[in-house]
């Protein structure tokens, strides 16, 4: 009897030694790596696709994962962080680089620094202290474990020397309970470890044939443990994150073989076709799950290599001005949002089509950098051309020669608006400089031939005369008050004592058009007109100018409501014609392009005078 025991027990044993293997047994070692590199759970973070930030934004996303999380956790986010922060700061140092060789510089040279790069590398380094001292804590708590381990081992082999039937199963117990507290140990040890661990508690059921009593309890108590693995391994079909749940089965797997000891004879077929059951459950969905993933990724990789042959077959040929290349780099700005949106992908298979992207938007880069530096040329050739009518015009300023000098700042005025742009940073001093010497000139001018003579009187006494004809009229007609506008343009210019006359007549030219219910597109002209032809009697350039500076910034100001409004109308493009808000936005639109009619028309008047 107690032979037949012996033999039921080595059959047992023999079991559930392999059971694991015929159910994607757990691998230990990945068990252990997977609990030294925890990473940030989708709750705590969620995944995004930083190859599509940029530098500051990247800079930001590290803080806040150092700030945030213990180092082990983000390896994976701070190495694709990483990956993408040096990916673009070389692109930008390749830039620099190729730009500092154009100018003439050696490559030995060569030096670029960037507060943004200093930054980072220096987080990257907390990262990394942080990281080492983890895993210096961790190897050491691995290495107390184990000595745990082994006392543990020391504990049961002394239980078996000494073994009392009526005490020895209360201490095995407690010797497994021990066992099953303690955590990881070195890689390299586990399987030796777990190897005499079993081979002493193979020995300790050997001899448990002397008492069936303590057997069956044993059984019983084996047997509840691995009904509750199984229903929670039953209960991870209904887990939406099947990632999770595998992990999670790979530790029931892992307390299956290494934490449960065997159950009845009779019942063992069972329990294991019942865990092996909810164990293919979850292998199916996770082999669904990484079907459907691979389908995704083609489609993203599709996606990618159409942008990036649309990039790579981008025509610059035709670009000739700022303008132009400015219109295809919001192009190429499209597609590179297209690539970035289109999806994310393992590193194995983006690396890849990074590779392809880079090569393709590296052309468009070069054809761009080579026109931008012709530019920079003809900028600083500008900046010589207007700083030597800067000069001029400030050694004119104080002239008396009138007739000579008013036609050389006259032409000087004219020769600069020919000039085409300068840098940036000299733009604004170079142009308040030119300005001041023109304005001293002129206002000078200006004061010397508003001294009142005779001539000047009876200008002044014609155009007071037209006022009082004003003041007197009620409703004139459309040509009687064009009569009157030439009247008092022909008259010629007031002298700058009685310029106030013209804020009276254009007063009560206003109260006679109001009157007469002239078209309001027509008064605008009209009065517009006035205005013009009194600057253009005196040879008042500086005001023509400002005032067709004005006009053009109101058209510009028109254009850009009227933009506005049709962007605004195109989102509730499904709305009906008699909804109020559609009514409104096209009745605005409409208004708006009347007064850019009216607009226009004072621009090509003032451009047929000046």
């Amino acid at each position: 009897m107690l032979d037949q025991y012996t033999q039921d027990e080595n059959e047992l044993n023999d079991k559930e030694s392999t059971e694991p293997q015929n159910a994607d047994e757990v691998n230990t070692s990945e068990a252990l790596d997977s609990e030294e590199t925890k990473e940030i759970s989708k709750e705590e973070q969620e995944e995004k696709d930083y190859s599509s930030l940029g530098l500051e934004d990247l800079l930001k996303e590290l803080k806040e994962l150092i700030s945030g999380f213990d180092a082990q956790q983000i390896k994976k986010q701070v190495n694709e962080i990483k990956t993408s922060f040096n990916n673009q700061f070389g692109e930008i140092l390749a830039e620099k680089k190729e730009a500092f060789l154009a100018e003439g510089g050696q490559s030995i040279d060569f030096k670029f620094s960037s507060p943004l790069k200093t930054e980072f590398n220096k987080l990257i380094g907390e990262h990394k202290k942080k990281l080492s001292s983890y895993y210096n804590s961790l190897e050491k708590q691995l290495k107390e474990n184990l000595e745990k381990r082994l006392q543990v081992i020391e504990e049961l082999k002394d239980l078996i020397v000494n073994a009392e039937p009526t005490t020895m199963y209360n201490k095995f117990r407690i010797i497994q309970n021990k066992w099953k507290g303690i955590g990881q140990v070195p890689k390299t040890k586990y399987n030796d470890t777990w190897k005499t661990y079993h081979f002493h508690v193979d020995r300790f059921y050997d001899l448990l044939h002397l008492s069936k009593d303590l057997r069956e309890i044993d059984f019983k108590n084996n047997l509840e443990e691995k009904i509750a693995i199984i229903e929670k391994a039953e209960s991870l079909q209904n887990e939406t994150d099947i990632i999770s749940a595998s992990k999670e089965l790979q530790e029931l797997h892992r307390r299956w073989k290494e934490d449960v000891g065997p159950v009845a004879k009779e019942l063992r077929e069972e329990i294991w076709q019942r865990f092996s059951a909810a164990t293919k459950i979850i292998h199916d969905r996770r082999h669904d799950y990484y079907k459907e993933q691979k389908q995704q990724e083609g489609i993203i990789i599709q996606e990618k290599l159409k942008v990036i042959e649309a990039i790579g077959d981008f025509d610059t040929s035709k670009n000739k001005s700022h303008k132009d290349w400015q219109a295809s780099i919001r192009k190429i700005e499209e597609l590179r949002k297209r690539f970035f949106d289109a999806g994310k992908l393992p590193y194995q298979k983006s690396e890849d089509i990074w590779q392809k992207f880079k090569k393709a938007t590296k052309q468009f880069n070069t054809d761009k950098n080579n026109f931008y530096k012709q530019e920079k040329k003809k900028q600083q050739e500008n900046l010589q051309k207007k700083m030597s009518l800067v000069e001029l015009a400030e050694s004119l300023q104080e002239s008396t020669d009138w007739e000579t000098t008013t036609e050389t700042m006259k032409k000087i005025q004219s020769d600069w608006k020919k000039i085409g742009h300068v840098p940036r940073k000299f733009s604004d001093e170079i142009w308040k400089r030119f300005k001041k010497a023109c304005n001293h000139y002129f206002d000078r001018y200006y004061e010397q031939r508003n001294s009142m003579s005779a001539d000047q009187q009876k200008v002044v006494d014609g155009k007071k005369q037209i006022i009082e004809n004003l003041k007197e009229a009620t409703k004139l007609t459309k040509k009687k008050v064009v009569d009157l506008v030439n009247q008092w343009s022909e008259l010629g210019a007031l002298p700058r004592s009685v310029r106030h006359l013209e804020g009276k007549f254009n007063k009560q030219l206003d109260r006679v058009l109001e009157d007469s219910g002239i078209n309001k597109a027509e008064v605008a002209i009209i009065k517009f007109k006035n205005i013009v032809d009194a600057y253009a009697a005196e040879e008042n350039y500086r005001k023509l100018d400002s005032e067709q500076l004005f006009v053009r910034r109101k058209i510009d100001e028109i254009v850009k409501e009227i933009q506005q409004l049709e962007n605004n109308l195109s989102y509730i493009s499904n709305a009906s014609d008699d909804n109020p808000l559609v009514k409104n936005v096209k009745s605005s639109i409409l208004g708006f392009k009347d007064d850019l009619e009216i607009w226009q028309e004072k621009l090509k008047y003032i451009q047929s005078i000046s």
